[in-house]
């Protein structure tokens, strides 16, 4: 998967809040992700993150 930091992508499932758009902040092992509709962050494994992308709504480069 060609993702970045600063990506914003859309998961599969949303966030409590109701906003599916996320922006990546650190990638590695984890994933650290905030949510666009409430700025709150969270920290994912990698193989859950990329499974539950469903895709990628603007990339950085």
């Amino acid at each position: 998967m060609d993702i970045s930091v600063g990506t914003k992508v859309e998961m599969k499932k949303q966030h409590p809040c109701g906003c599916r758009e996320f922006e990546i902040l650190r990638i590695g092992m984890d994933f650290r992700i905030r949510c666009c509709g409430c700025s709150r962050e969270v920290m994912l494994p990698r193989s859950k993150a990329e499974k539950n992308i469903k895709r990628i709504i603007e990339a950085k480069e």
